[in-house]
């Protein structure tokens, strides 16, 4: 019965997540393809032999190591569904911040920003998954994103959820690095970016490494080489009163704060905490 599967399950994943119970329940919805609510409300169910099946091939996935997600094939963020493949860092919770600030901003000026623009326009650098810009585009529908990613594998998991979720016509996808495919000039008026930005020393002393895409973690030694070379590209592609929000790591704050006025000596800069308390935007909006 599914009560005793889920109880087995949770003593299986306990060593391998610090979430074993919700990751349980999780694995089990997707092998009866149920919601987790459902799940829950029917511990006497019990599993075909084509399930168990599936269910046995999930777990043995998840024993020698691999996340959950990509077991899956999907993970949720933003309250939307997301394909997920080892070739994208898989959406974690915190870069919601970064989504809600960005629409937040947007909803609050259209008409100051459309002044002098037949369109808004953002880009999401390093777009992965595309969690980001799709998730702007299906909350504003009429926003151009252009989803930039140095990774052909990342841009065909983020078309395909593109595709899913039905804004295609909003994004236009591009293989680059960083923003030096753009003539300098004021193109955007919004900037978002999850980029690499765990220190390269520290970073094969974490559970992540090996696990999800080095290219979307490695952040070169410091942990700044990208974001740094972003904020510099930036600055003459940024419309004037415009937007960039930068996601980071938590220790970082200070000193990305310190770059980012140092590059935007004349803008508003602020650093902002998550859920948890601890820095993980860093917001930089130019004069109009």
């Amino acid at each position: 019965m599914i009560g005793d599967l889920l109880f087995a399950l949770r003593q299986h994943l306990e060593s391998l997540s610090e979430t074993a119970s919700l990751d349980a329940q999780v694995l089990m919805g997707h092998i009866l393809e149920k919601p987790r609510s459902w799940v829950l409300a029917h511990p006497e169910a019990r599993l075909t032999q084509g399930q168990e099946q599936k269910l046995n091939q999930a777990l043995a996935r998840l024993q020698n190591g691999e996340p959950l997600p990509y077991v899956l094939g999907e993970w949720e963020f933003f309250s939307l569904e997301f394909s997920v493949t080892p070739s994208v860092l898989i959406p974690r919770p915190e870069t919601e911040l970064l989504v809600d600030q960005a629409l937040q901003w947007l909803k609050s000026r259209p008409n100051r920003l459309l002044a002098t623009a037949k369109n808004l326009y953002a880009a999401d650098v390093g777009t992965g998954s595309g969690c980001i810009a799709i998730s702007l585009a299906v909350h504003l529908p009429g926003l151009q994103v252009a989803a930039i990613d140095s990774s052909r594998a990342a841009l065909e998991v983020a078309h395909a959820n593109a595709l899913r979720h039905q804004v295609l016509q909003s994004l236009r996808f591009l293989q680059a690095d960083l923003l030096s495919s753009f003539s300098k000039g004021p193109i955007f008026h919004l900037v978002c970016a999850n980029l690499p930005y765990i220190p390269q020393e520290t970073l094969p002393n974490l559970r992540v490494y090996g696990r999800e895409p080095t290219l979307a973690l490695d952040g070169g030694p410091g942990g700044l080489e990208m974001i740094e070379r972003l904020l510099h590209q930036t600055r003459p592609r940024l419309a004037p009163g415009g937007l960039l929000l930068l996601e980071i790591e938590a220790s970082q704050g200070q000193l990305v704060l310190a770059l980012a006025q140092q590059i935007f000596p004349s803008a508003s800069v602020h650093l902002l905490q998550d859920l948890a308390e601890r820095d993980r935007l860093v917001s930089i909006q130019l004069s109009e």
